[in-house]
């Protein structure tokens, strides 16, 4: 079935809907490891631990999770939507996530660096990957979303 392409569909081809994807898909992939993090009970909650260090460990991973859940999941979905539809909102979105994601990374890959690496690290290292070249694409290319400066 041949379908004319709108100029809408034309300009959401190539990286936009690349990243819209990428947003979809570590939205859904941020959900269930922290889903399977905390239901699994894969890691202790700090007050079932003795040893400082364990406890300050485990607080760590899961403020994590709790930020992951109060700010990126919501920015995911919102970057999501938000490049699909060209919409401004979902440009900043994206490049809020973006910077999250570096920021977050570069914590974990340090902490990482001085243990061993984790299954987190290793599991969002590609979207840390997508955002370095996320910022400057989304940046070469805000007029697709409205934004003129």
């Amino acid at each position: 079935m041949n379908r004319i392409l709108t100029n809408f569909d034309q300009d959401r081809f190539g990286g936009i809907t690349f990243l819209a994807i990428v947003n979809a898909v570590a939205l859904v992939i941020t959900l269930l490891f922290w889903g399977i993090v905390f239901f699994r009970r894969l890691v202790p909650f700090p007050g079932e631990l003795i040893s400082l260090a364990d406890r300050a460990n485990s607080a760590v991973t899961y403020g994590f999770m709790i930020g992951d859940m109060f700010y990126s999941a919501p920015l995911l979905f919102l970057a999501w939507l938000g490049l699909w539809r060209l919409k401004s909102w979902g440009w900043m979105a994206a490049q809020m996530v973006n910077a999250l994601w570096i920021y977050s990374m570069t914590v974990v890959l340090l902490r990482d660096a001085y243990t061993v690496m984790s299954p987190g690290g290793l599991l969002f290292i590609p979207f840390t990957l997508v955002a370095v070249w996320a910022i400057p694409y989304l940046w070469i290319n805000r007029g697709m979303f409205g934004i003129t400066r």
